[in-house]
């Protein structure tokens, strides 16, 4: 039997004169429709000036979305961390552990678009540095009374903490990369590496040695939790699959583009341009669910992955169509991938 988690990502992205409000009501019936369907976690992405999409904001969609999902983990999946002051980074996320009951995933990434590191008065070249200083600092704060550090664009003098984390010593730290040093600085500094759902498998095969080596040259084990995304959809047979989900998914696409996510890519595999056909071609997990199972199993037998979560919405998605897949993937698909 493959022991494998499923967690459902909600990106929480919608066009333009739709009414959140109306959306924020169906997307609280998808996550009580997860929760009761037996889903794992639950995970939402941090972007800030998302056009062409409306968004919700990470943090307050998590700390209410929680509420209609008692047994799921939460994933701030991924916090934007070079953005961000470590001080409150780390009350926000240990505030939220204590509220979930010690369920907090603490998902963490560089960034790569230009508006959002001017917006926070920052540049690409000072994002590595930030990142580093601020996650060795929120392990601090959650790990010692008191933290005395300068950082290159904060100072703690006797800072500490109004809630501690109740996952002890922190909740886990996931970070995403795309490309090789990425995932090498993910060995040195996380958890585990959170692996992104642009790559294409053979690239992610290959780069799981990467990971592997680089753990080695740390003298850290494989974990034993490897999470991975990926953009998922089932249907009754493949070609309904790609009809259903292709004005979506393509679109969603079309926007990675022009954000600028291709540049973070390995070379070789950042092109997210290309036609819809070569797009989904060893990326995505697309059709029957004999073939989504297949797909899934196929991933973990050669990478290891082993909690996926799924992307099953998309920008102009009707709701209909998304509740439909959570009951095919729960019913059909994730049995089958149990018994492997």
């Amino acid at each position: 039997m493959a022991d494998i988690q499923f967690g459902v990502m909600m990106r929480a992205q919608f066009p333009h004169g739709d009414d959140m409000q109306a959306r924020f009501r169906e997307l609280l019936e998808q996550a009580r429709l997860a929760n009761r369907l037996g889903f794992a976690s639950i995970t939402k992405g941090m972007h800030y000036s998302a056009a062409p999409w409306q968004d919700f904001q990470q943090f307050p969609f998590l700390s209410r979305i929680m509420a209609e999902t008692p047994a799921l983990r939460i994933n701030f999946g991924l916090v934007l961390l070079s953005l961000h002051k470590p001080l409150d980074i780390a009350e926000q996320i240990a505030t939220v552990d204590v509220m979930s009951g010690g369920k907090v995933i603490f998902g963490i990434a560089l960034g790569y678009r230009e508006v959002e590191f001017r917006a926070f008065g920052t540049t690409q070249k000072e994002r590595v540095s930030r990142f580093e200083e601020n996650l060795e600092a929120v392990k601090r704060l959650w790990t010692e009374d008191a933290v005395d550090m300068a950082g290159s664009h904060f100072t703690l003098e006797r800072a500490s903490l109004g809630t501690r984390p109740i996952q002890k010593p922190h909740p886990p730290i996931w970070i995403g990369a795309n490309a090789d040093p990425a995932i090498r600085r993910a060995a040195r500094l996380g958890d585990c590496w959170y692996v992104n759902p642009h790559n294409r498998v053979d690239t992610i095969v290959r780069q799981v040695e990467v990971y592997r080596r680089a753990l080695d040259e740390c003298g850290k084990p494989f974990p034993k939790e490897f999470p991975a995304r990926r953009e998922v959809f089932v249907a009754r047979s493949r070609e309904e699959a790609m009809r259903l989900c292709a004005p979506y998914l393509q679109a969603k696409y079309r926007a990675y583009q022009e954000w600028g996510q291709n540049r973070a890519m390995p070379e070789g595999d950042n092109d997210l341009g290309v036609a819809f056909d070569e797009l989904v071609r060893d990326r995505f997990l697309l059709g029957s669910p004999d073939e989504v199972a297949g797909q899934m199993l196929a991933l973990h037998r050669a990478t290891g992955i082993n909690h996926l979560i799924m992307s099953v919405q998309w920008p102009g998605m009707p709701q209909s169509l998304v509740l439909d897949e959570l009951h095919m993937l729960a019913e059909d698909v994730f049995p089958r991938v149990r018994r492997g």
